[in-house]
């Protein structure tokens, strides 16, 4: 089998910018996301426990490395200043390239 070299794009966020989000990957073309609830603690609070409205998310996306640090750098431009927002990259390899 052969692995493909692709970048994935992790972006843990208030819950409240998911559809913000996913209206971005759209404009983007992205082909597909994974959005689950996250917990955690950080500079902005901990999140534990059952979740109410002022939940977290973890949103990731796999795409070539351009595209995954300017995705990351509209993000950060947009709404890094007033939402809680952490993003990171990782070097990923993919079976299926196409799909990404």
């Amino acid at each position: 089998m052969t692995f493909h070299a692709k970048t994935m794009l992790t972006i843990v966020t208030e819950a409240l910018l998911e559809n913000d989000l996913v209206e971005l990957f759209e404009e983007r073309k992205i082909r597909g996301w994974t959005i689950v609830a996250a917990r955690g603690k950080g500079a902005h609070g901990e999140k534990r426990g059952s979740f109410d409205a002022n939940e977290n998310i973890q949103l990731e996306v796999i795409v070539d490395t351009a595209s995954a640090e300017a995705l990351a750098e509209e993000i950060m431009a947009r709404f890094g200043e007033h939402y809680a927002l952490v993003q990171w990259l990782s070097e990923v390899r993919v079976l299926r390239a196409n799909k990404f």
